[in-house]
């Protein structure tokens, strides 16, 4: 933001700070939240992260609910559910609609997840994981 408005960093290449703070944004989001999760129903205790996992199978560990490999799974089948909006729902395009405006991944993430807090976007993450128990 600041080079940009300095007018030292072309709109053309701003993608380049903007992907490399997006991908650190979605490398932090699982171990964040895991480690909140587990602050809230296991005392604090943490797992570490698991390089040798996949992105899911290593928030699924670090939750430490379930060891199993069935518990990996249903953990990517629901990730991939929640990350095939492809823009249609409030949170994807809030998201979508902040970053437009060039601002900080973050804030575009924080706008998308304010998104979820409306009782017709929200629920659908309760749908879910009521459609994952019955399935």
């Amino acid at each position: 933001g600041q080079a940009y408005r300095a007018g030292t960093v072309n709109k053309a290449d701003y993608w380049k700070p903007t992907l490399e703070d997006s991908l650190t944004l979605l490398g932090q989001i699982p171990l964040l939240t895991a480690r909140i999760f587990r602050n809230i129903w296991f005392d604090g205790k943490h797992i570490p992260s698991d390089p040798t996992l996949d992105w899911a199978g290593n928030y699924a560990q670090m939750m430490g609910v379930d060891d199993s490999e069935g518990f990996k799974e249903v953990t990517r089948l629901y990730l991939m559910l929640h990350a095939d909006h492809e823009g249609g729902n409030v949170s994807a395009h809030t998201t979508h609609l902040v970053g437009s405006a060039l601002s900080d991944p973050y804030y575009s993430y924080a706008a998308g997840v304010c998104g979820l807090a409306g009782p017709l976007h929200g629920l659908a993450n309760q749908e879910c994981l009521r459609w994952l128990k019955d399935t």
